[in-house]
């Protein structure tokens, strides 16, 4: 075991070239360093973690992570939903079990309980370069940035020819897309309500897969919580017959009867939600079967800590998990060890035009991915490393809190 040490430092790190991230590190008086990482509502999060976090941690035993967790935590436990306190425990706890399993020279998978599995079956979710965090100013559904002289534009492909998409994924292996063609619709409406031409229009990605691929390809259907009960039911009834894997966030989470009266209305899975933190908000989703595979955010959740205990708690219910990742690569390691490591992982998110480009200008070392599955990291903690591209650019800004 490593020798005793106390948390002397901690320092959170942001760029505009990725606006909604904000990375976090915790760093132990013995010379070890744990990263962690979150997203949205970056300059609350920064505070939160200067302000509320560091006065606690600093001079703390960085080995003692569950106690750290539940002082923390009680702030959150009311908390539904993804939140500036609940994003900023997630990135110091990642960066505290970062940080132990790197005093500890373990991979996180190992000190996590080991690994359930040699490799996790992966999915892409098919988001274009500029998706998701790397927009600032807001985002509006079924919005496209869309960059013709970029390999992997795969949110424009599955508005236009979603057949060949599925087909230049199956090339390299993949054998599950995730696709939500429906979102545009929720504007005008706010989602009160889908005309059948646009259920028509919506529909028409899922043929197109099936004619291209036929049912090689998993297709999981993505609808972000956009929806009423009556316009989601509508919407999973047009998708049905073309075997959709799941549907993912039919209604907002907020009442979650409503989400357990949708679960019942269809054969095809449901799944939920990363927009949910905590183990207090699933149990209730848990208690009510309100959905069919738990998917959770490992940065927005409550840390890896908080996941762990959601996975364990899924299991009870013979319910698997899916982590999400559409955030960051650093959130995409750690899912990555948690898919690996528990026994009821069933797969887990990946975006190739991520992996493939931005991804790589933060991080040193990403999953392998090969032939659909995602295979153990390598080296101690999370395995991954901010490089020194990435510290040294003048655009990165550092905010500190030291002993």
């Amino acid at each position: 075991m490593a020798t005793a040490a106390v948390i002397n430092r901690i320092e959170t790190l942001r760029n505009p070239e990725y606006p909604m991230i904000v990375w976090a590190k915790v760093y132990s008086s013995d010379g070890y360093v744990g990263l962690g990482e979150t997203s949205f509502s970056p300059d609350a999060i920064e505070a939160y973690i200067h302000g509320d976090i560091a006065p606690y941690l600093l001079g703390k035993d960085p080995d003692q992570l569950d106690m750290h967790w539940d002082t923390l935590g009680r702030r959150m436990k009311v908390n539904r939903g993804r939140s500036v306190d609940a994003s900023s425990v997630s990135a110091i706890d990642m960066a505290l079990w970062d940080l132990y399993a790197r005093r500890n020279d373990q991979p996180l998978y190992q000190v996590l309980g080991g690994l359930a599995r040699e490799k996790i079956r992966v999915y892409n979710t098919c988001a274009g370069y500029s998706y998701g965090v790397k927009v600032s100013g807001g985002w509006k559904p079924g919005q496209i940035d869309y960059r013709p002289e970029q390999p992997y534009e795969d949110y424009h492909a599955f508005m236009t020819d979603a057949g060949e998409l599925a087909d230049s994924l199956m090339s390299e292996g993949f054998t599950a897309m995730k696709i939500w063609p429906f979102d545009k619709y929720s504007n005008e409406s706010n989602g009160q309500f889908i005309h059948n031409t646009e259920l028509e229009e919506g529909t028409e990605p899922f043929r197109k897969i099936r004619e291209k691929v036929g049912n090689k390809m998993d297709v999981m259907v993505e609808m972000h919580s956009l929806w009423n009960l009556s316009s989601a039911k509508r919407i999973a009834k047009s998708v049905e017959p073309h075997n959709p894997f799941w549907f993912e966030d039919p209604v907002p989470m907020d009442n979650i009867d409503t989400l357990a009266e949708f679960r019942r209305s269809t054969e095809v899975a449901t799944t939920a939600s990363e927009t949910v933190a905590t183990r207090w908000a699933f149990r209730e989703m848990f208690e009510k079967q309100a959905m069919t595979i738990c998917m959770l955010d490992i940065s927005w959740v409550g840390g890896i800590s908080e996941a762990k205990r959601i996975a364990s708690m899924a299991h009870a219910y013979h319910m698997p998990v899916a982590p999400h990742d559409c955030v960051g690569p650093v959130t995409l390691m750690f899912s990555v060890h948690l898919s690996l490591n528990a026994p009821n992982a069933l797969i887990q998110e990946t975006v190739r035009a991520y992996n493939n480009t931005w991804y790589k200008d933060i991080v040193d070392q990403l999953p392998k991915i090969e032939n659909g599955y995602a295979f153990p990291p390598t080296g101690v903690g999370s395995g991954t490393n901010l490089i020194d591209k990435f510290l040294n650019d003048p655009q990165t800004t550092t905010m500190n809190s030291e002993l």
